[in-house]
């Protein structure tokens, strides 16, 4: 179970690594059923990227895999091709999606958005590390 406890942990955690890299994010954390259990919108991050964080968190718990690896195998000629139309538009597949686990089970899922690709997954895996 993810608690708000947790979910904040995780928050300040992704916060740090944010502001490391000097890019401002939303951070969303979901439980084990992809519901939103906190989300943070930093000073200065992009408004449409808070639905965006919220998904991708939605997205990584809904298939237990990152949203990296999701994009991946999404593409075109891929085995998940057009997967992103699927759930009534809340999969995300741009990088930034990460489970958590607990004891080698997914509990729940952080999502990030407001930067490149690579800094969202960065600012992910900074997060789901604090879990």
């Amino acid at each position: 179970m993810v608690t708000l406890e947790d979910a904040r942990r995780i928050i300040a955690a992704a916060e740090k690594k944010a502001v490391e890299i000097g890019q401002p994010m939303n951070i969303a954390v979901a439980d084990c059923g992809g519901n939103l259990v906190a989300h943070v919108r930093m000073d200065g991050a992009w408004l449409g990227s808070i639905d965006i964080s919220i998904k991708k968190a939605y997205t990584s718990r809904a298939f237990d895999i990152s949203t990296k690896d999701l994009a991946t195998h999404s593409q075109s000629g891929g085995q998940f091709f057009g997967i992103n139309a699927s759930n009534d538009g809340k999969i995300m597949i741009f990088a930034g999606g990460v489970p958590l686990k607990k004891d080698g089970k997914v509990v729940g899922a952080v999502g990030v958005s407001g930067g490149s690709g690579e800094q969202d997954h960065a600012v992910a895996e900074a997060g789901a590390a604090a879990y």
